[in-house]
């Protein structure tokens, strides 16, 4: 049994950083296609950059749902354990595997990507240490947006992705996307979010997705433009989306989960009513 449990662990944090390292070598790639190519395939369909994130959180969510339940985000891990009962010795070693796949990711994309990304700084007179096409792999602020700023917005980005996070995955919602659906509304979820308020600051929401590939970057040649990078900026994208997934999901929990018909329902049967009362 105590071999059973352990093969679990072990599959649920590389099932973990699988999840990220998808997100990161679709999302990441997508943004190289967007950034150092002219013209970019994306030039005028920026949606269809949004598309690519959530896609990527999509199939991340269909490959590896069933062994850790996808949360591929601290963010979303620290407030599943806040909120819904996921138990706080994991939280740290599932961040640390999200950690870990997007660096994985980052050197996937970084490995398919190199050429482009050496003719691209050639181009355009640039250097890794100068921050040439780092805007590829890990976030920065976007047009008049200073670093405090970008904290606020990352707070209320992430706030917002995790109160519609939780709402599609509420079991007493019935208006939630049914069966395997969930994935693709998620997915279309960060598509919104990218595509409503992408621009302020690339739409972080997620710890890891910033940190793993700056992590990788800061040692493949890019040194304090990953960190601590124009600023001070690298506490930003790790701070905010932690906080904001806080707030976002306890805003659920307060504003919404309470007053969920279902939810009533099931509290006001004579069965549970015993169950309440200890009979």
């Amino acid at each position: 049994m105590k071999k059973i449990l352990s093969a679990q662990w072990a599959g649920e944090l590389i099932s973990e950083a699988v999840a990220v390292g998808l997100i990161i070598t679709f999302g990441d790639s997508a943004a190289c296609m967007y950034l150092l190519y002219h013209p970019s395939p994306y030039l005028h369909s920026y949606w269809g950059l949004c598309m690519v994130w959530g896609l990527a959180v999509a199939m991340a969510i269909y490959v590896t749902g069933s062994v850790s339940g996808t949360h591929a985000n601290p963010a979303v891990t620290l407030a599943l354990a806040a909120y819904r009962g996921f138990a706080w010795k994991k939280v740290v070693p599932y961040c640390l595997a999200q950690v870990a796949g997007g660096i994985a990711g980052a050197g996937v994309v970084y490995l398919l990507f190199s050429p482009v990304i050496h003719a691209y700084n050639a181009a355009h007179g640039l250097t890794r240490a100068a921050g040439g096409a780092a805007a590829a792999f890990f976030t920065h602020p976007g047009l008049a947006v200073t670093p405090a700023h970008a904290l606020g917005d990352e707070v209320i980005l992430t706030a917002l992705f995790l109160f519609g996070l939780f709402a599609i995955t509420e079991q007493y919602n019935e208006m939630a996307p049914m069966a395997n659906t969930s994935a693709l509304v998620i997915g279309m979820l960060v598509a919104l979010i990218g595509g409503s308020m992408g621009y302020l600051e690339a739409w972080a929401l997620n710890p890891a997705r910033d940190l793993g590939p700056r992590l990788f970057c800061y040692f493949a040649g890019w040194g304090s433009a990953a960190f601590p990078a124009p600023g001070d900026y690298w506490w930003v994208p790790i701070a905010g989306p932690l906080v904001g997934g806080l707030l976002g999901a306890g805003a659920y929990q307060l504003l919404i989960h309470p007053y969920l018909p279902a939810r009533r329902r099931l509290r006001q049967t004579p069965a549970a009513s015993e169950v309440r009362m200890g009979k």
